[in-house]
């Protein structure tokens, strides 16, 4: 059950084995702080998720996923368990919980399920709300298993180039693949890897409920992109987040396995020409 609806969290919320996470996140050319909007509306007993804490603090690149010591250690903070069934959403319908989801699968934790659509959905249906900050749950001793499979690094994408061992997918927008629309970080320039493809995040979404596509409108996309169905598949973006909702999506369309490039375009495109 890697979907759940706001229906059935609405009845399962109270469920002792549940821990709903809040991973709101946003770019950082909105300035929108996920947090803040966290203490003025969150849903019922969510603990809010904070990405950039959740991150290599020694790492030249936004959000890098963290050691399996540091993911550890900030899980078992805010009380997470391996026992627990996780809800991650976002105040955006679908956009950072995706990333999360993917984070704690790489750690080994796939009793993880995403709200489709989100708190907007969640508000749209009138369902309850509350503000301030969270009540978290005595400290845990959350354990990882590492699926090291599921990471790829620049080394790899480089020797992919050549040797193509798996397609790449760009999540980002077509101006920004193009080259044509600005990146929002402004010393980075826009383009694309050399060999990938481009799937932008938005047309797996849903514009109106903010929920994915059904798995047919999604098989759809992907094959209008042309990806080699033998191979197995990476997923790119600006810096690791909306890679993860393309991944989501290839996930929900057959369940097959997949990998992101956590450094993406900004790691690319800040190497020395």
């Amino acid at each position: 059950m890697s979907l759940v609806t706001t229906d059935w969290l609405e009845k399962n919320l109270t469920n002792e084995n549940i821990k709903v996470l809040d991973c709101s996140w946003h770019m950082p050319n909105t300035k929108r702080n996920g947090k803040d909007e966290f203490l003025k509306e969150h849903i019922p007993g969510s603990i809010f998720f904070d990405i950039d804490k959740f991150s290599d603090p020694l790492a030249k690149f936004p959000h890098t996923i963290p050691t399996s010591d540091l993911f550890e250690n900030l899980s078992s903070e805010i009380g997470i368990k391996n026992s627990d069934h996780l809800i991650v959403y976002d105040s955006l319908g679908i956009f950072s919980a995706p990333r999360v989801w993917w984070m704690f699968n790489y750690f080994g934790h796939n009793k993880i399920s995403i709200l489709d659509g989100g708190l907007i959905k969640w508000k749209n249906e009138n369902k309850k709300i509350e503000n301030g900050p969270e009540k978290i749950s005595q400290k845990s001793q959350f354990k990882c298993t590492t699926k090291n499979e599921m990471l790829v690094n620049i080394a790899q994408v480089k020797e992919n180039i050549n040797n193509k061992k798996f397609e790449l997918v760009d999540a980002r927008s077509k101006g920004r693949f193009d080259g044509t629309e600005n990146e929002p970080r402004p010393d980075i320039k826009s383009g694309s890897i050399p060999k990938s493809c481009n799937l932008p995040w938005m047309e797996c979404i849903n514009p109106i409920s903010k929920c994915f596509l059904s798995k047919e409108e999604l098989k759809k996309k992907f094959e209008k992109i042309n990806i080699n169905k033998s191979s197995t598949v990476a997923f790119s973006c600006g810096s690791g987040v909306t890679a993860c909702i393309v991944a989501k999506a290839f996930e929900i369309i057959d369940g097959k396995n997949f990998s992101i490039y956590d450094g993406s375009w900004t790691e690319w495109a800040s190497q020395p020409k």
